[in-house]
């Protein structure tokens, strides 16, 4: 284990990709990115998941095994002790992490996590108190847990957002049962919203239609494993399809997605899904790829340092390795670059450090980045 924050500043290199897979009238293009380099942040992680920034230059990383680090901002690494139960299975186990914005008053981290169910396993919301030496979560509890019933070990979503009205956003992928992502009775396939104390908004769509489970916002999703807001509040959520068929949506509530009744991807024995490309009743995405990139973290570009990339998404590829830029270009989102160096290896999350800078986890490398000039 490396005890010490790691800095080794490297040329960032740029990834020209062919024309495929864009949604349809895409046309990417790959300019250079003008004295951008790459840091490594840290390094001899086992996947790493997510990372989230503290005050005062600190920050937390995530291993999917169950472990979460914290780094002050001298770079000392310690492990956080005081964590739940966590099921490290298929893949699922220690997930998100997210700083809320009254962090400096509540001292409040919140967790994403696989528990286990019975002979099966769900996704999980919950809140603990770090301590002052960042050593130890307190009082930890479970704000949200979904409805129990899945055994396998895939699809658990996970990611969570803060929106702007303190109300919490929670991604759960069908757990490998797709019909279930069409069924409000439970939350597979489902985007999920929470009040900060774990009691459900009022408003919430579904909350007062019977048999329905009251925390869903959106249905129809696959697995989403990226999850933001921009800075109108609008909540956007990246997803896996199956063989093509990655998604980009705005997630407005009540909607239906349409997983797996539509879908721009194919089984992956090569069979169709569902009905087709479109239903109504059924939302299209805003962006999709074809074939897959294996979407993960996404953020939305807010800050001083890239002010060329203001209001652009920022999604990272598992499958081809690179971070994808997209923008919106007459009221369509496109894909417009992507970056690529050697250290963008299945890169897991993508996040805007309150300086600007981008970092980002790559599994290969078991190691943290970040791209600034």
């Amino acid at each position: 284990m490396t005890p010490d924050l790691l800095r080794r500043t490297l040329m960032i290199g740029l990834l020209t990709l062919p024309l495929t897979g864009q949604q349809a009238g895409a046309e990417p293009v790959f300019p250079a990115l003008p004295d951008a380099q790459i840091e490594l942040v840290a390094d001899d992680l086992d996947e790493p998941w997510a990372v989230a920034f503290l005050p005062g230059g600190g920050f937390l990383v995530t291993e999917r095994d169950g472990l979460l680090w914290h780094f002050d901002a001298d770079g000392a690494r310690n492990r956080v002790r005081g964590l739940p139960r966590i099921a490290a299975t298929g893949q699922g186990g220690l997930l998100d992490v997210l700083v809320p914005r009254d962090f400096e008053s509540s001292r409040e981290i919140l967790l994403s996590f696989v528990t286990r169910q019975g002979l099966g396993s769900g996704t999980a919301l919950g809140v603990g108190r770090l301590s002052d030496d960042g050593m130890r979560l307190t009082g930890f509890r479970t704000l949200f847990e979904m409805a129990p019933g899945a055994r396998g070990g895939r699809h658990y979503g996970s990611r969570i957002a803060e929106h702007p009205d303190g109300t919490l956003f929670l991604t759960i992928g069908d757990r490998g049962d797709p019909p279930s992502a069409q069924d409000l009775s439970v939350e597979n396939g489902s985007v999920i919203r929470i009040n900060r104390d774990g009691s459900l908004p009022d408003d919430n769509p579904f909350r007062d239609q019977m048999s329905a489970r009251p925390g869903i916002w959106s249905m129809g999703h696959r697995n989403p494993q990226g999850l933001t807001i921009d800075a109108d509040g609008r909540v956007w959520a990246v997803e896996h399809g199956a063989q093509g068929g990655d998604e980009v949506n705005l997630v407005e509530p009540g909607v239906n997605y349409g997983w797996p009744v539509i879908s721009y991807g194919v089984h992956y024995n090569g069979d169709p899904i569902g009905e087709g490309f479109a239903k109504p009743g059924m939302a299209q995405p805003a962006f999709y790829w074809d074939p897959s990139i294996a979407p993960s973290g996404m953020a939305i570009y807010a800050g001083k340092m890239f002010p060329e990339w203001e209001g652009d998404f920022l999604i990272g590829s598992l499958k081809f390795d690179y971070i994808a830029r997209l923008r919106r270009i007459d009221g369509q989102l496109r894909e417009v670059e992507g970056l690529r160096a050697d250290q963008t290896g299945r890169v897991r999350d993508v996040r805007v450090a309150p300086d600007g800078s981008i970092w980002f986890l790559s599994v290969i490398e078991g190691a943290l980045f970040r791209i600034y000039r």
